[in-house]
């Protein structure tokens, strides 16, 4: 190079570095860039990505032409420096150590940290501008990038590494996928964040936990006079009502309030509905076993056209009523068209401290007032505090469970009417 310009021969080691730079942007940026949010692009027409997504469906040879390119640039530009060195400095040993630390400084510097650093702060951009260079290198150099990865193939088969880029071998677990929603940040509203993770609990929640107890169902009592019963119903907060008879007060249908106001106005103004007439427009009752879980029994719900199911135990007994509107405020939050009967059952007190009522649902407890009580036992604050007690504490206990301290307020017939949380 005797007859190159010193200055030329800058250029051209400037110039090596830079398309050093260029393959190493290209591999960290192709190689950092998001699958799901490439698909979404390449569904949306950018070429660019459909580029990208091509070359990443054959990684080995799209890793062969950017690691050919680079290192056939970096061993350019060390040779350059070499003779550069000797043209400026002369022959010897400490000349060429000089050149070979400053050869390396300038690749590591140049050629590769500061080119990734880069790149692996803009991935997507990076990633789908480099494809368009990328692609047409590969097609002229595939017969290179071809024999060199045979050897490549054979090495992996001599250690038995096997190894398919043409199969999409990426997937995600829930919880991987709950990470990813927790973690989007400003980029989704929280209330669709929250929405989001709702639904990946309801595989997890049963109908227990959201379920309304059979102490607390509003039953209609068939035995009672016609009047009665008519009064309940017109009085009651519910569309749909369940109904028992008999000395074992079991529950033999459901009553749509809507289908009996149909039914009195079909009646004549001096005439009066009859039980029979009654019977004629009550529903069987659709009844689900205990623990079935949320995501379940959204889907039956689906498939029978209900909206109501009453929940039995494994011999039959009935412990709660579970409807669609329970398993919608699971994934969206509550309704304002609450009864009253669901209202109010906690309230914050001037001390900072909570009033709850002790038939108080534990996971709504820990939802929305952010308390940590263990779900792994009893379903409400009753039960857990006579699972803590084993028996019925004395109104003015106090007791800690949790790092919470509760004060029983109010005990009346065998189970705990409220108590007061403290913070």
């Amino acid at each position: 190079m005797d007859n190159i310009p010193i200055l030329l021969q800058l250029g051209i080691l400037a110039f090596l570095l830079l398309i050093a730079a260029f393959f190493s942007i290209a591999e960290t940026s192709l190689m950092s860039l998001n699958r799901y949010r490439l698909r979404h692009l390449v569904k949306e027409g950018n070429r660019g990505a459909r580029l990208a997504s091509s070359l990443l469906s054959k990684t080995d040879k799209l890793l062969g032409v950017i690691l050919l390119c680079n290192n056939f640039s970096n061993a350019a530009s060390a040779t350059l420096v070499t003779v550069i060195t000797v043209e400026l400095f002369g022959e010897g040993e400490w000349v060429l150590m000089i050149g070979t630390l400053l050869v390396t400084f300038a690749i590591l510097v140049f050629g590769e940290i500061t080119p990734k650093v880069i790149a692996a702060a803009y991935p997507e951009k990076l990633g789908i501008l480099s494809s368009y260079v990328l692609y047409p290198i590969l097609k002229i150099l595939y017969p290179a990038v071809w024999f060199i990865n045979l050897f490549v193939e054979g090495l992996l088969k001599l250690f038995r590494v096997n190894i398919n880029f043409s199969e999409n071998t990426q997937s995600l677990t829930m919880d991987e996928l709950r990470s990813i929603v927790t973690d989007a940040g400003h980029f989704m509203p929280k209330k669709h964040r929250t929405i989001l993770l709702n639904l990946f609990d309801l595989e997890k929640i049963s109908v227990d936990d959201v379920m309304t107890a059979h102490t607390q169902v509003e039953v209609i009592d068939f035995d009672a006079p016609i009047d009665d019963i008519l009064q309940r119903i017109s009085n009651s907060h519910h569309t749909r009502l369940p109904a028992r008879e008999g000395d074992n007060e079991e529950i033999f249908g459901i009553i749509h309030v809507r289908k009996v106001i149909n039914q009195l106005r079909s009646y004549q103004q001096d005439a009066e509905i009859s039980k029979e007439a009654l019977r004629d427009i009550i529903s069987e009752p659709y009844f689900v076993p205990s623990g079935t879980p949320l995501y379940t029994q959204i889907q039956q719900f689906q498939e029978h056209q209900e909206r109501i199911a009453l929940v039995v135990d494994e011999y039959g007994e009935f412990k709660g009523l579970v409807t669609l509107e329970d398993i919608l405020e699971e994934v969206i939050g509550d309704f304002t068209t609450q009864s009253p009967s669901r209202v109010g059952s906690y309230r914050k007190e001037s001390d900072g401290s909570w009033l709850v009522d002790g038939s108080s649902a534990l996971r709504d407890l820990n939802k929305k007032l952010n308390l940590n009580f263990p779900l792994d036992g009893p379903r409400t604050l009753n039960g857990l505090i006579l699972e803590h007690f084993e028996d019925i504490p004395e109104p003015s206990t106090s007791f800690r469970i949790n790092n919470h301290t509760i004060e029983i307020m109010q005990t009346q017939d065998r189970i705990v009417k409220s108590v007061k949380i403290f913070p």
